[in-house]
């Protein structure tokens, strides 16, 4: 059987069993709002280090675990390397992180390539040094010990929304209980480490920063899917705007109306170092 195994464990997150369930529990938000959509059909959570991120992310997974368990997690990854045009799908055998192995969906994978025909292909050497979905996993392995996984990664292109609708119609062949989720963190900002700063530093970045992350957030939360990638592409405000892109159409052929923003942060608000130069922006947001 075809095992991935993890590539930033004791990076992004803690590399042994013990560290994993403590960090995750410290995550996890000390109450759901109740006035979420019902049903949850998707969400979008931040793949940083779990230092930064994890809180962000882990408000998402509580609130679909709130309504009930998934059969399976389809984790929409950004793109950080691979840059085909096809969507890639990790199809078979298992992930591997410190809290063991979570299965693939192979059944669901034969569907979503079948309904994703020259949409999406089986390439899980696509996935071998990607670590948006690989985070996430861990709190799905804690929070849904039963459930399996489909990672499948989307590159920023005209096809992302169309790979989201053939997801959808997998979906509802599938006739099981599955949530769509899709990783991306926001703008990247910062001369030192991502060359791009045009508000200079301080208080000034930072305001420039949120503004230009609103920008993204509101096409999530009016689920505008169709303007993510051009968006991204102009303003630079999101990393993974094909995973965004795929996961609101996804979202919306489920029958999701609204996005819903659960939270909104950067790494300086979060682990300020005095001015604030580089840093990069995080959002949790729910789909239903």
């Amino acid at each position: 059987m075809r095992v991935r195994r993890p590539v930033v464990a004791g990076q992004f997150y803690p590399a042994d069993r013990a560290g994993c369930i403590r960090m995750i529990q410290e995550s996890l938000p000390k109450e759901i709002p109740s006035d979420l959509p019902r049903p949850i059909v998707a969400g979008i959570v931040p793949h940083a280090g779990w230092v930064y991120s994890g809180p962000i992310a882990a408000k998402v997974f509580a609130a679909i675990q709130a309504q009930g368990t998934p059969d399976t997690i389809v984790l929409v990854s950004a793109d950080h390397r691979w840059g085909s045009p096809l969507a890639a799908l990790y199809g078979s055998g298992a992930w591997l992180t410190p809290l063991g192995e979570v299965p693939v969906d192979e059944e669901l994978a034969r569907v979503v390539l079948e309904e994703g025909k020259g949409l999406v292909e089986d390439a899980p050497q696509a996935h071998s040094g990607e670590h948006s979905a690989e985070v996430q996993v861990p709190f799905i392995q804690y929070l849904f010990p039963q459930a399996r996984i489909l990672p499948v990664l989307v590159s920023p292109t005209e096809r992302a929304v169309a790979v989201g609708e053939a997801l959808a119609r997998a979906v509802k062949r599938a006739g099981k209980p599955v949530v769509v989720v899709g990783t991306t963190d926001l703008t990247h900002y910062g001369a030192m480490f991502y060359g791009f700063a045009p508000a200079g530093t301080g208080e000034r970045a930072l305001a420039w920063a949120r503004a230009n992350d609103e920008r993204i957030i509101r096409l999530m939360l009016e689920m505008r899917a169709e303007e993510v990638v051009s968006e991204t592409e102009i303003h630079h405000n999101a990393c993974g705007g094909g995973a965004i892109a795929a996961t609101i159409s996804a979202a919306r052929a489920l029958g999701a109306r609204k996005g819903v923003l659960l939270e909104y942060t950067n790494s300086h608000f979060i682990m300020p170092r005095g001015p604030a130069t580089d840093f990069v922006g995080y959002a949790a947001v729910v789909f239903g």
